[in-house]
């Protein structure tokens, strides 16, 4: 399982979620305050209900965050508060690099809110990088991997409501990030189903979305499903991309450079690095 290379950005975005939920103050019935368009704004009924969501937020760590989220579901059965209590253990989770519990707590989110976008992006993730040939549910994997990939890009512009503070700039990076998760886990599950074409589509659309923070896995799988078609020359210029980009992660660094080597063998000589992201064809 890799580590997911988007922490700063689910930092950023879970600190969007905060600022957002700590404003909505519970209201009266006769209240009336404007809701944004779209998706509505969950709300606490009561400022006990308030009082407490905020103590559970404040929680760290990602078995005391989802006792905590369990705790206040239990108390407040009919919150609405309940899955970003959830989608924060989710973070925690995530941060501690343990992709069983961002699934399963993953799976929580979702069964009350089926449009989360984090937790369907992060979900699909976790199913695409975990797909192996000796999993027994393994076409339910796949099924589930493609389903929330897929939901989390139909959904992903009614799905989020920003804070009031956010910027149409900071939105549509956010936007950009899920879509860009979203690709790549098709892709992945794409490459591991031997559908190398449909691999390479979904990892160039990945990477297109992703510009300003590239993801060296993203790279990488995409040189596999290129060198998978013999498509050499483009998979050479992906190795070299991921590497260029691969920081410390000696692991993956490991696997690129030995795939690099076998691509310069195959082309016949050492190719530049590529000084920009390859333009995928419209």
């Amino acid at each position: 399982m890799k580590e997911f290379s988007q922490k700063t950005f689910f930092l950023v975005i879970l600190c969007w979620l905060s600022a957002a939920l700590m404003g909505q103050q519970p209201t009266g019935s006769n209240s009336k305050q404007a809701q944004p368009t779209g998706k509505r704004v969950p709300q606490a009924k009561t400022h006990p209900e308030f009082n407490d969501y905020n103590a559970a937020y404040a929680i760290a760590g990602g078995a005391a965050s989802e006792r905590a989220a369990d705790d206040f579901s239990a108390k407040y059965p009919d919150s609405e508060l309940k899955s970003f209590l959830y989608s924060k253990a989710m973070h925690e989770y995530q941060n501690e690099n343990n992709p069983e519990k961002m699934l399963s707590v993953g799976e929580k989110v979702l069964r009350l809110d089926p449009d989360n976008s984090i937790a369907l992006v992060l979900t699909a993730t976790v199913l695409a990088d975990s797909l192996s040939e000796a999993d027994t549910d393994r076409q339910a994997k796949i099924a589930r991997a493609r389903n929330n990939a897929s939901h989390a890009l139909d959904t992903v512009d009614s799905g989020f409501v920003p804070p009031a503070n956010a910027t149409p700039e900071q939105v549509t990076a956010y936007k950009s990030t899920l879509q860009s998760m979203a690709h790549s886990a098709l892709g992945i599950v794409a490459l591991k189903t031997a559908d190398d074409a449909g691999a390479e589509k979904e990892l160039k659309l990945s990477a297109d979305l992703n510009q300003s923070q590239p993801d060296p896995y993203i790279w990488y799988h995409l040189a596999l499903a290129q060198d998978h078609q013999k498509k050499y020359p483009e998979a050479l210029a992906s190795i070299n991309r991921a590497l260029q980009v691969i920081g410390a992660n000696a692991d993956l660094g490991n696997l690129a450079r030995g795939e690099q080597t076998r691509l310069l063998t195959l082309t016949g000589g050492p190719s530049p690095l590529p000084e920009k992201l390859p333009a995928s064809p419209k």
